[in-house]
């Protein structure tokens, strides 16, 4: 049955036409996002929901959406969906960082334009039938120094123009290499030194805890008398009221703002002062950005809801579908592992510890570790994922710790788990050539077992008869082996056996073995094949 979107804001056809083309049905309802209740009422039949700004996804609908794997946004703000309601609801979120880069870096020195030159004001003049030349005079941008706050992809794109314009770059972003910033031409630089040196000063962060207010009343009077600021990133990170008393002052000499701390703007401290330029949130309203992030956003949902290529994500690692098409049998065995030692164990979990072996240790990590994670909670709540379940292990406090070393034995690679709580349970599988993962190690003994999706665990002392009398029991009440894998540690020692059995393991035959006083532990198992 083919995967099902539903697009609930405007999107181009061409976006539409590639969920068409890859195989996926899709419903395209442009206005459903501004019908809440309709929304709410159809959201259950969908695998996937592409949306721009206009849909809210609330916890409310989240719990409506029975089918709902993943959330596109096109576009790069996600402040219209929750995203942790939808993280524990399993539900992967995506955006499109980067269809809009170009436009938004476009719209920055754009900005930066307007207020040196107060091309807004003088517009208005002129329209208004006066000759104002002498009023409206500006400055050049050549040669002064432009203080970029966030080097990332936008900030690096506004880096680029403006090294274009001849202007100095200062950058202030603590992920900023010193050989990134080489590259891009900037002077890496402290908060401080570039609100002190800047006669201009552009923000491209994102709004989180570290930097909202980053252009505080503290921090603005720090800035260089004559300083003109640019924000087209997000509201939030300027202190609004701080910076229209500094306007009023003359300690800064201009701003111009895409964004505010409380949209739609329909009122600021800013409307309305001289020298200060405002657009409605119009970073990327271009043609052309539109129609890339549309096409993005079709493309990722596309990707993860065939192949499992995970891109742009902001609730899950990242797999690309070069990575999916390779880490799949290993991401199935990592689920495995967790969900072994999962149903293994009816005490609380301290720590998962998970060792990564030879070719194994030079994957995606982040994507195995969440598998693990998954295979681990689904013993609590069958409907755990690789989104879900790291989001529960944290609120259980639950420690997470990974290692990884070069190939030390005759498998190119394994992975290792180990689950801590009032005692420690491990085991370890590799994947074989054939794609199949295999369980190999099980409280140090080793095994060689294929994985069914109904399975029995048993551990008894190494002493004759055991295989007998499973056998024989087994045989005696109708249940049928596909396979049988045993280990032990030593002669007359601890010895374990993994059944892979035809159905799932009854009561009565648990019952049945136990009674017969050859084993110490008999526990049914179940994996997602």
């Amino acid at each position: 049955m083919a995967p099902k979107v539903l697009v609930s804001d405007a999107l181009s056809e061409t976006a539409v036409q590639i969920f068409r083309d890859r195989g996926v049905e899709v419903d395209y309802m442009p206005d459903l996002g501004k019908d809440k209740e309709k929304l709410a009422e159809i959201i259950g039949n969908y695998d996937g929901l592409a949306i721009r700004s206009a849909t809210k996804v609330t916890e409310k609908l989240l719990e409506k959406a029975t089918r709902l794997k993943v959330i596109g946004r096109a576009g790069i703000g996600v402040d219209n969906v929750d995203i942790p309601a939808a993280s524990k609801k399993g539900v992967i979120v995506m955006n499109t960082p980067f269809g809009n880069s170009v436009t938004t870096a476009e719209h920055a020195i754009a900005l930066m334009f307007a207020v040196a030159r107060q091309l807004p004001e003088a517009s208005v003049s002129t329209h208004a039938g006066k000759w104002e030349k002498n009023r409206f005079m500006g400055v050049e941008l050549f040669n002064k120094t432009l203080g970029v706050i966030g080097a990332g992809n936008i900030g690096g794109i506004v880096i680029d123009r403006a090294r274009g314009l001849h202007m100095k770059v200062l950058a202030y972003d603590p992920f900023l290499s010193d050989e990134r910033a080489r590259e891009i031409s900037a002077t890496k630089v402290e908060l401080d030194e570039l609100l002190a040196k800047a006669d201009f000063i552009t923000l491209h962060v994102p709004l989180t805890d570290k930097t909202r207010n980053i252009l505080s009343a503290e921090n603005l009077a720090k800035t260089k008398k004559g300083v003109r600021i640019v924000n087209a990133a997000r509201g939030g990170l300027i202190d609004e009221a701080a910076l229209a008393e500094l306007l009023k002052s003359g300690h800064v000499a201009g701003a111009a703002l895409d964004v505010f701390a409380t949209e739609p703007a329909t009122d600021s401290p800013l409307f309305n002062l001289p020298n200060v330029v405002v657009t409605p949130h119009l970073g990327a309203s271009t043609t052309e950005a539109q129609e890339n992030v549309a096409l993005q956003v079709a493309e990722q949902m596309a990707d993860y809801l065939l192949t499992g290529a995970v891109a742009n994500a902001l609730n899950m690692p990242s797999v690309t579908a070069e990575e999916a098409a390779v880490m799949g049998p290993w991401i199935k065995l990592a689920g495995h592992l967790g969900t072994f030692v999962g149903q293994m164990t009816d005490e609380p979990i301290k720590a998962i510890n998970i060792l990564y072996d030879g070719v194994a240790a030079g994957m995606n990590l982040n994507a195995l570790n969440a598998a693990v994670i998954a295979g681990v909670m689904r013993a609590v709540n069958p409907d755990a994922n690789m989104v879900s379940a790291p989001v529960v292990a944290r609120e259980r406090g639950i420690q997470i710790a990974t290692t990884t070393q070069d190939k030390s034995g005759v498998y190119d690679g394994y992975i290792k788990v180990t689950m801590v709580s009032d005692r420690e349970r491990a085991i370890a599988g590799t994947v074989f050539s054939d794609g199949k993962p295999r369980f190999i190690q099980i409280r140090g003994i080793n095994v060689d077992a294929e994985i069914g999706e109904h399975m029995m665990y048993t551990r008894n002392r190494d002493v004759p008869g055991v295989i007998g009398t499973l056998g024989t029991t087994l045989g005696e009440m109708g249940v049928n082996m596909a396979n049988f894998t045993l280990g032990r540690v030593a002669g007359g020692g601890d010895a374990i056996a993994i059944t892979y059995l035809d159905a799932p393991l009854r009561e009565d035959v648990r019952e049945a073995l136990l009674a017969t006083g050859k084993f110490e532990m008999v526990r049914p198992l179940r994996f997602e094949l």
